[in-house]
């Protein structure tokens, strides 16, 4: 069990602080999971954790980082075995939670298949232990693998051969090489026996059947691995030569189980939407008779045909989705709500309710989103509320219990300005968070603002990172981006961990930032919706900086990619003479880039579309997308019938196939670089 529980992530309000907490508890708890095999906390509650930063990553995107735990499939691969790369990545199951979710996939499925293409499905417990892959060269088995982050695994192969169940040798009708994907679990008697024998002799038991199916995989000695009661079951195969292949899932199962390995017996196919919710209904009520931890159903596109033209997104296959059991409500009293203010300015309400215990956790504090939920709900401070833990996520008011509302409830009004500076607040138009418009001086977002400005893709302050931007600010030594300037090696010496030359390189590189490019600076004041590449837009639009603060969002409109939305927080930003004050002080320290012309003419590569897949030697992708941007082409994430150019490195995949089957162009990384040095050099 957990060893602190007493605080929760979601009890911080400031959505930035949320993330943060959560972002290092999950890396806290993924160490002592899958390295230590020690967990610190159930794993519900791990998952829990994990599908709240989930949750308010997509609310609050300006949060996304590429090392979240949100963005691994799986734990990273420990240094106790040596590391296997999948040759096909091995990804995690996006979710449904409710019909609406669950018939929104189906939906978008069909959609992309065509209305005329029958959509037959499969169903399968999803079974709650360590996804593993096999590898079988001439029949016999020769690789077991975690499925790790998903691209790299452990190599475990000694221990997965102790287990009952696993064939070592494959019968000859089984094809010449086959990668067998599936679960190692434990049933709920072994559990329970092994743990009633582990505390009668004195030793430590395992916390639950998912972990001791870990940490049993993950043994040093295969033969203490031997010793526990393992299970597998194949769900899927990976990749197959020398034989046929199935045409489906439900065939997959088939296969598989003709060659000996074994496959759930409460695996369906499912003609329709209709009967997967029936058996979601029937799974449900023989849960606690299976024998086995579940937590929810596997649905999949059956026929492999549609799920390879259904394809995959970063980390998770559109073919396929878990279903989650239903979650819990509770009542409550909503005792005050306060404001709270995120790194881009949103301000956004947050009830204090009456602690209430609510999907196994203590809630007593709630995210209402913005004002508008608020009318919405015609929630009032002293209501009593139902709360929902949606999928055990994030706690949300679902309605008010209007007929105990007393009578000294208070009616919830928007601040008038930022809770935090003072400053002015404001809703853009098709918005319904309100704003503040102090970005680049208010308190709350100072921390987020600083780490940003001196990320590699901004100002890239080298040696200035998130632990000594939070020193500084401890020390109060800088509250905005252009007190970074006025530092000095005589006042950075003067805190822990600084030595002369710490002290000087720092102050070196802090210099050497200042000369930079105006996307750079651009994409460094941190303005809503100004990414890399509108900054790129803006920069090329107006040459310089003057132009640009003075231009109306008529003006800004005209910009490529920069609709009326994105106008108005451009003009917004620049109209706060705070920022103007920053934006001064920043050029009065010495920041400087060049003029860019402006165009006469349209870019080589104007309205090109061009997608990166696989890894390249000479150019890092960030690279290669900045050159090419700068060409005026659009780098996308993915393949599709716009896609104008496919470039593929070693270990190119799902889009490399898509791009032979759309017929897209496709070159290697040798064409890319002689293509852009023609563009360049025209």
């Amino acid at each position: 069990m957990s060893k602190n529980l007493s605080h929760s992530p979601l009890a911080d309000t400031d959505p930035g602080a949320q993330i943060k907490r959560l972002r290092q508890d999950l890396r806290k708890h993924a160490d002592h999971y899958h390295v230590r095999d020690d967990p610190e906390i159930p794993d519900p509650e791990y998952d829990r954790l994990l599908d709240a930063l989930r949750a308010l990553e997509a609310k609050h995107p300006e949060f996304a980082a590429a090392d979240s735990p949100t963005q691994q499939i799986g734990g990273a691969p420990s240094e106790t075995f040596t590391q296997v790369a999948h040759e096909l990545p091995m990804l995690s199951l996006g979710k449904a939670s409710d019909d609406a979710e669950l018939e929104g996939w189906h939906r978008r499925c069909q959609t992309a298949l065509g209305d005329d293409q029958a959509l037959e499905l499969t169903c399968e417990p999803k079974i709650d232990g360590v996804a593993v892959s096999l590898l079988y060269q001439e029949r016999e088995l020769v690789r077991a693998a975690t499925r790790g982050d998903g691209q790299t695994g452990e190599n475990i192969t000694a221990n997965v051969k102790t287990i009952r169940g696993v064939p070592h040798h494959l019968p000859p009708e089984a094809p010449r090489l086959l990668e067998a994907r599936g679960e190692v679990y434990l049933r709920d008697e072994d559990f329970h026996a092994f743990n009633e024998k582990a505390e009668a002799d004195g030793e430590r038991p395992m916390v639950n059947p998912r972990n001791g199916a870990a940490g049993s995989l993950r043994q040093k000695d295969a033969n203490v691995t031997a010793t526990r009661p393992l299970k597998f079951i194949a769900y899927s195969i990976g990749r197959l030569e020398g034989g046929t292949g199935p045409v489906s899932q439900s065939q997959a199962l088939d296969m598989l189980e003709n060659w000996g390995l074994p496959v759930n017996i409460r695996a369906r196919r499912a003609p329709d939407l209709k009967a997967v919710k029936a058996y979601i209904d029937e799974l449900a009520k023989d849960r606690d008779s299976l024998g086995y931890a579940i937590d929810g159903v596997v649905v999949k596109v059956n026929d492999l045909a549609a799920q390879q033209r259904l394809g995959n997104m970063l980390r998770r296959p559109r073919w396929a989705i878990a279903w989650k059991y239903p979650p819990e409500e509770a009542m409550t009293r909503i005792r005050d709500v306060a404001f709270s203010v995120g790194r881009t300015g949103a301000v956004t309400p947050v009830a204090r309710v009456e602690p209430v215990h609510v999907g196994g956790v203590t809630v007593s504090n709630v995210t209402l989103h913005n004002m508008d939920e608020i009318q919405r709900l015609d929630l009032r401070i002293g209501d009593f509320v139902w709360l929902l833990r949606a999928g055990d996520v994030i706690p949300k008011i679902v309605r008010v219990h209007t007929k105990k509302r007393p009578r000294n409830a208070r009616v919830i009004e928007a601040p008038t300005a930022c809770p935090e500076c003072a400053g002015p607040v404001a809703r853009a138009e098709e918005e319904a968070i309100l704003r503040c418009l102090n970005g680049l001086t208010c308190p709350a977002q100072r921390r987020e603002v600083l780490i940003h400005f001196a990320s590699r893709l901004a100002f890239d302050i080298e040696g200035l990172g998130t632990k000594r931007i939070d020193q500084l600010l401890e020390a109060d030594l800088v509250k905005a981006p252009s007190d970074i300037y006025a530092l000095t090696e005589e006042r950075l010496l003067e805190l822990d961990g600084f030595a002369e030359l710490s002290a000087r390189n720092l102050i070196a590189a802090i210099d050497k930032s200042k000369r930079t490019t105006l996307p750079r600076f651009l994409y460094a004041l941190g303005i809503r919706e100004v990414g890399e590449n509108a900054a790129l837009n803006l920069a090329n639009h107006f040459g310089d900086l003057d132009p640009l603060r003075q231009a109306d969002i008529e003006a800004l409109t005209e910009v490529r990619d920069i609709g009326k939305i994105s106008a108005e927080h451009i003009a917004g930003f620049f109209a706060e003479p705070r920022n103007q004050a920053e934006v001064d002080a920043l050029r009065g320290a010495g920041v400087v880039w060049e003029v860019i012309p402006v165009e006469a003419s349209r870019k080589p590569l104007a309205d090109q579309v061009w997608v990166l897949s696989g890894t390249f030697e000479a150019l890092t992708r960030n690279q290669a997308k900045a050159r090419l941007v700068a060409l005026g082409a659009r780098v996308a994430g993915s393949v599709s019938k716009n896609t104008t150019q496919v470039v593929a490195g070693p270990g190119a995949g799902s889009k490399l196939t898509k791009a032979r089957s759309l017929e897209v162009p496709v070159m290697d990384e040798q064409a890319l670089l002689k293509a852009l040095d023609e563009h360049e050099s025209a």
